[in-house]
């Protein structure tokens, strides 16, 4: 950051100069092919002998002149002023390297001065040989300028040998410079072809004209076709990443793409159809015409030429914000304010963020964006974030995004450019709305230490469902909460019944319809191909029922129950509670009776990032314009039709594409599966963050209404980080192993992912989601000794299979689910609830009047009658005998 620049705000983002150059290398390509015109069509004056062809060329000479030399020269001018102060560090490089390349080419332009100014004002005033030689030393000037700008112009896409310390020579003669050189010679070519149709219906001569006419149309005609074929020769040559950033084809670059072909059949077209004889008025109109077509044709090449160098204005050496790459680690250690020497000094310290922002804007973003201008204009491209959502986005820039160079400075650098975009730019956008908790009343059902025959035990095997209802635009994870039970038969050796026992469970008053507050039924059919009853979810249970009987956990279940968090009247309770009714199947005489939460939350933070406003409340529910601008980022950065397929009523279940094994789809099996393509893109955005990454997009904000992580780790303040590890590391755990699949799409998501709690990416072990989980045991390694609350980690030690997660795990004596007495995974006894302190503890504090795990505190009681002197329910204990046993 050794010069300041101009920001020019409404035409900033490089307007002038891409207004200047292309107008300039317009002129500049007919003063080159302009320069084979002249003699040539001397020459063919002399052989016809005709008066009119050579009062023809030397009219054509003084149009020339005026433009190429005069006004080209202006533009040229102007060219050196843009990039002077809009790009000073680049341009400063460009005189560095290329000193001896520019005197030779500025001899070359005095040359070309002097020349033309002697072909003109001599015309008819020496003989023909000597005026001819003339016009020959103006046109190899000419070209020879094209020769040596074409060096320095190819240097900055194709670098090549000087990037490893090669000199002058490296840089000129780079990987593009001959297919550049022929591209632009057959464009200079064909441009004055084009030229020469606007001049020649001035010629009186019928057979003057339409000699000229034709010619120029066979100019015309054969240069663009041999620009296209050399065209293809120079994209040949494009590095890599280049090459790939086109590739892409995106936003503008799609339009680019697509206008080049057209503009290129157009001028081959048009241009044969000169040869014809036409009425004057239609060649006229034809000229000006084709005259747009080149100026199309060039102004789109040089639009795919700068953008195959971005990020870079020097490819794989400066950014487009003049930052190198090689300054980028110091930087982002000391920051960037501090380095720019004309910034005042400690911005941040002093408190004066909205100048730091705005400082930072003009340092990074101006260069390539405008504010309201119509270059790259920044409005609409960050007009839907919130203040955390820009701060991702600039975090990501420069990974998955291979036309933006990385946002280089500290994080509260980030944050003061955030802040100065959306409050500054925009005026603000509202933050998430502050959850005051509520003290909802909870019914503990009674029970008698003394005379009950049953204990039973609910929960759920999550400890939180996510619900994405988006339903008119996508669907992530439907409604679809599971509730399981356990009913043992109190003893000296106490019992789980399995047999001649019903269960049953309904959910509390107002949340028996959810239909009439979702669109979930409504879109079922076109997204999972079912079309249950209202309030009937998919596998046909509904808020109340039967439970069935799941042998292998010796258990009972309801499944995919769609309960959903609105109850009647409005309002958001993510925590509705279920209540499980155990009857003799005989007599119908209920033996038990257990509450139960079912946690299902829609408060998913995609609007943090994708606008929009909260479905409901302002506290949670995907809205429909949130739900939208997630289909608009999936077609842009996939090549989708999600959009369109939403707007014909057919919103799409992700797993329909994506391999998921919580619902078993196989999906596309070449596809990333779900929860790695998911957490793999978003890593990038959200790396260097701890637990409020996560928090980000899962209901699990400490302000929020649901706060999923509620257990009796969060309570020890051990947050995500240390079970699932970082976002970058969690992320790179799945990634892996569907790279060792053989999954191309794991190498894109993980090029600037950086493990944190692993000294390598080779360290991080790999896993399949969902089904292999961090495993209880690497902390609680012996059950009488309490983890380290500050060291303990259970990062990268997964369990093997679905059938170890702590949620299928059953005691030591294979009767007793560990989940039914420490309940859910992320709310372990004692849970704290926004809904109520013990809204999740129902089950101990019915049984021991307390909130702890069922049995803790020597509660053994709860199920066995007699003193027990052992531990036969936690592996790691030497266990004499006895235990739990099943009938």
């Amino acid at each position: 950051m050794q010069y300041p620049f101009w920001e020019l705000t409404t035409y900033g983002g490089g307007f002038f100069i891409a207004l200047i150059a292309v107008v300039h290398v317009y002129v500049a390509h007919f003063a080159v092919g302009g320069g084979l015109f002249l003699p040539l069509f001397e020459s063919m004056a002399y052989k016809r002998d005709s008066e009119p062809l050579l009062a023809y060329v030397k009219s054509h000479t003084r149009f020339f002149l005026l433009l190429t030399m005069v006004f080209g020269g202006m533009t040229g001018v102007g060219i050196w002023y843009t990039i002077s102060v809009l790009a000073p560090q680049a341009t400063s490089t460009l005189i560095h390297t290329f000193v001896f390349g520019w005197a030779t080419e500025w001899v070359c332009f005095l040359v070309e001065i002097v020349a033309l100014l002697i072909y003109y004002y001599r015309f008819g005033k020496m003989s023909r040989a000597s005026h001819l030689v003339v016009g020959w030393i103006y046109f190899v000037a000419a070209w020879l300028s094209l020769f040596l700008i074409n060096g320095i112009i190819g240097f900055m896409l194709t670098p090549g040998g000087w990037l490893e310390g090669g000199g002058f020579w490296a840089a000129f003669f780079n990987p593009s410079f001959w297919p550049s050189l022929f591209f632009r010679t057959f464009m200079a070519f064909m441009i004055a072809g084009l030229f020469g149709f606007l001049t020649a219906h001035r010629i009186e001569d019928r057979e003057a004209r339409e000699t000229v006419f034709r010619s120029c149309a066979l100019w015309v005609s054969v240069s663009i076709v041999l620009a296209m074929l050399s065209g293809w020769w120079y994209c040949s040559v494009f590095p890599p990443e280049a090459a790939h950033r086109l590739a892409l084809r995106a936003a503008r670059i799609t339009d680019f793409y697509r206008l080049i072909p057209i503009f290129a059949a157009g001028l081959f077209v048009l241009g044969a159809v000169m040869m014809v004889r036409l009425p004057r008025g239609a060649r006229i109109a034809l000229s000006l015409i084709l005259f747009m077509l080149g100026f199309g044709f060039i102004g789109s090449f040089e639009f795919l030429r700068e953008a195959g160098r971005k990020p870079y204005v020097i490819h794989g050496y400066m950014y487009s914000n003049q930052i190198l790459p090689s300054e980028v680690e110091a930087l982002d250690r000391d920051g960037l304010l501090a380095t720019a020497k004309w910034v005042r000094p400690n911005l941040l310290q002093d408190g004066h963020r909205v100048e730091a922002g705005q400082k930072l804007f003009q340092l990074q973003c101006s260069g390539c964006h405008s504010i309201g201008g119509p270059m790259n204009d920044i409005m609409p491209l960050t007009e839907k974030y919130p203040v955390i959502g820009m701060d991702a986005k600039l975090s990501g820039m420069g990974t998955l995004s291979p036309m933006m160079p990385p946002f280089v400075g500290t994080p509260d650098e980030r944050m003061a450019l955030a802040e100065y975009i959306v409050n500054e730019l925009h005026g603000g956008k509202p933050g998430n709305r502050v959850f005051e908790d509520v003290d909802l009343p909870v019914d503990i059902p009674p029970f008698n230490a003394d005379t009950d025959e049953y204990v039973l035990l609910a929960w759920n095997n999550l400890g939180m469902h996510c619900i994405s209802d988006s339903y008119s635009e996508w669907v992530l994870l439907p409604p679809a909460n599971d509730i399981y039970a356990q009913l043992i038969r109190r003893g000296d050796t106490p019992q789980v019944i399995t047999q001649g026992v019903t269960l049953h469970y309904h959910v509390q008053e107002g949340f028996e319809r959810p239909a009439e507050r979702c669109l979930f039924w409504k879109h079922v059919k076109s997204i999972f191909g079912a079309q249950p009853p209202d309030n009937v979810g998919l596998c046909g249970n509904g808020l109340a029922g039967e439970m069935h009987l799941q042998k292998e956990m010796k258990s009972f279940e309801a499944s995919l129950i769609p309960v959903e968090p609105y109850p009647e009247g409005g309002g958001f309770n993510p925590f509705p509670i279920f209540t499980v009714e155990a009857r003799d199947a005989e007599t119908g005489r209920v033996l038990a009776v257990t509450k139960t939460v079912a946690p299902t939350s829609t408060e998913m933070g995609c609007k943090n990032c994708h606008g929009g406003p909260w479905a409901v409340d302002d506290l949670a529910g995907i809205s429909q314009p949130t739900g939208r601008d997630v289909l608009k980022s999936h077609d842009r950065l996939s090549n989708t039709e999600l959009v369109k397929a939403a707007q014909s009523g057919k919103p799409m279940l992700c797993q329909s594409c994506h391999p998921d094994p919580v619902l078993g789809a196989e999906g596309q099996p070449e596809l990333l599966n779900l929860p790695a393509a998911i957490h793999g893109f978003h890593a990038n955005f959200l790396s260097g963050r701890e637990s409020e990454a996560c928090a980000y997009c899962h209901p699990n904000r400490p302000d929020g209404p649901t706060k999923c992580l509620r257990g009796l780790h969060a309570s020890a303040n051990i947050g995500c980080v240390r079970c699932h590890g970082t976002l970058e590391d969690h992320a790179l755990s799945l990634l892996k192993h569907e790279k060792e699949k053989g999954k191309p799409g794991a190498d894109r998501l993980m090029l600037h992912l950086k493990p944190r709690m692993a000294d390598s990416v080779n360290a991080i072990n790999p896993r399949l989601p969902w089904m292999q989980e961090p495993d209880c045991r690497t902390c609680h390694v012996d059950p009488d000794e309490t983890p380290d609350a500050f060291e303990a980690s259970a990062f990268n030690v997964w369990t093997a299979d679905g059938g170890q997660l702590y949620r299928n795990s059953p005691d030591r004596t294979g009767s007793m689910m560990c989940i039914a007495c420490h309940n859910s995974p992320h709310a372990n006894y004692p849970a704290v609830n926004k809904y109520g302190a013990d809204r999740d503890n129902i089950g101990p504090l019915q049984y021991q009047g307390n909130n702890r795990s069922i049995g803790a505190d020597d509660n053994c009681g709860v199920c066995h009658f007699g003193p027990v002197t052992w531990d036969a329910h936690h592996r790691g204990r030497v266990v004499p005998g006895g235990g739990a046993g099943e009938q």
